[in-house]
């Protein structure tokens, strides 16, 4: 009789089958796994406090938060350290933004894989930042602020670079 390693391996090896590289799927269930406890976790706790729907103010903030904390943790220099540990510096890949290669096998790359993919981490900043709405929202609604200001800027220094550029011929 197989055992469940045995059926996990399995499905690994035909989910591998035609690819260049090992796709480290028991790790990618670890971590969907400690994002679904985690998201029940902060729902039973918050439970009376989740709102149905976030309003239309908390959800163009949100939006924009959650767009700018994602790119903060997978591409900023600042960041960098947290990553470290999961990736190879590349070099610069814009303004304000590092190229990481992931590396390592299992655990590593997998995180690795979700500390350097803003589309990854979204979903992880997105559910933190509702449930700050649920659980402190003031300083949830203020961090949020912050983090559209910057972006905010950010798009305006763009803006101001190329208004440059293009006068300079």
């Amino acid at each position: 009789m197989s055992t469940i390693e045995d059926k996990l391996e399995a499905i690994e090896d035909a989910y591998e089958q035609d690819a260049d590289e090992e796709r480290p799927l028991r790790s990618y269930a670890g971590i969907l796994a400690a994002y679904v406890l985690g998201t029940g976790t902060l729902a039973a706790i918050g439970r009376r406090r989740l709102p149905g729907r976030l309003a239309p103010a908390d959800l163009a903030l949100g939006s924009v938060a959650t767009y700018k904390l994602a790119r903060l943790l997978t591409e900023d220099p600042i960041t960098s350290p947290l990553r470290a540990p999961f990736t190879t510096y590349e070099g610069l890949a814009g303004p304000s933004a590092l190229r990481e290669e992931v590396r390592g096998q299992g655990w590593r790359h997998a995180v690795g894989e979700l500390l350097t993919c803003p589309f990854c981490i979204s979903q992880w900043v997105a559910t933190s930042l509702v449930a700050g709405l649920a659980l402190a929202p003031r300083p949830t609604r203020t961090f949020m602020s912050i983090l559209a200001l910057v972006s905010a800027s950010e798009a305006l220094q763009l803006l101001h670079s190329r208004v440059e550029q293009a006068a300079r011929g």
